[in-house]
């Protein structure tokens, strides 16, 4: 039996609207699923015993509470404090080797729970948007005296972008930074994400997370810093490319340090080596003082 031409371009049509409407449907959950990513995390929580001679901290501003750690000087004079941040998906679990490290030196070191992570509280993950606000209300319950910070992959973009608004940061030790957060996003995209989709995911997380994606640039903010800046990089990381940390140390218009690290991939390149550089590197600054 012939088909009648007119409903055989009916029934065609129909099936390619259909089959448009579910592949607009799925690329509008990836969008979807992509955001969610993006702001939320994986949350790691705490459970290794903490440093010894620790005190619970919290610091509260804004709309989170975050959850800390603060261990003082073991010895005598004291010198400065570190703040010690983490990086994604991470804890303030991390930071006991750095504590351990500085407090025998003279320092007195925090470490914290970034929003969303760990025991802090927040829903969502803004890269930097408001947790520069977050480091700052930190060193708001600080004393006076120079204040140092050292970041880890996210903890980096976030010390970066605080110390161009905050002038009471001494020095920044940023290991593993990302540039901007539209292009390191855009990089570890699976790769069934085409750009409409991770377009769509950022327009979405903006949405829910209540902030800009093109505001979120340790590389734009480096060029508002005047505090002395330390980059470290693994050559071969290839979740953010040490091009993103030659971007920041470009943009850099003071004091300032590349040291990339041959071999290393992410959250390797703070080697015992490069510990030692950092420490050098400190005392060099505070020395400045």
């Amino acid at each position: 039996m012939r088909r009648h031409p007119a409903k055989a371009r009916l029934v065609g049509g129909a099936v390619i609207t259909l089959v448009l409407i579910g592949v607009a449907s799925c690329r509008g959950e990836l969008a979807a699923l992509g955001a969610n990513g993006l702001l939320h995390p994986s949350r790691r929580v705490v459970d290794i015993a903490p440093p010894a001679d620790y005190k619970s901290v919290s610091f509260v501003g804004g709309d989170v509470t975050l959850a800390g750690w603060l261990v003082t000087a073991r010895t005598l004079p004291w010198r400065a404090t570190i703040i010690y941040l983490h990086g994604v998906a991470d804890s303030r679990g991390s930071s006991i080797p750095v504590i351990e490290r500085f407090v025998n030196r003279g320092f007195d070191v925090v470490a914290y729970d970034s929003r969303a992570h760990g025991d802090s509280s927040g829903d969502a993950c803004t890269y930097g948007f408001y947790e520069k606000r977050d480091l700052s209300r930190v060193v708001d319950e600080l004393g006076s005296g120079p204040v140092v910070v050292i970041g880890s992959s996210l903890g980096a973009a976030v010390a970066l972008q605080a110390a161009a608004e905050d002038s009471r940061i001494t020095a920044v030790v940023a290991a593993e930074s990302f540039a901007d957060l539209r292009t390191v996003a855009t990089e570890r995209a699976p790769w069934f994400f085409d750009r409409g989709v991770v377009s769509r995911a950022f327009v979405i997380a903006e949405g829910l997370g209540s902030f800009r994606v093109d505001a979120v640039s340790p590389a734009a903010a480096a060029r508002r810093i005047k505090a002395p800046v330390f980059v470290i990089h693994g050559t071969d990381d290839v979740e953010t490319s040490a091009e993103h940390s030659r971007r920041i140390f470009a943009a850099l218009g003071g004091e300032r340090r590349l040291r990339l690290v041959a071999g290393a991939g992410h959250n390797r390149s703070l080697t015992p080596a490069v510990w030692l550089e950092i420490e050098s590197w400190i005392d060099s600054v505070l020395g400045k003082r």
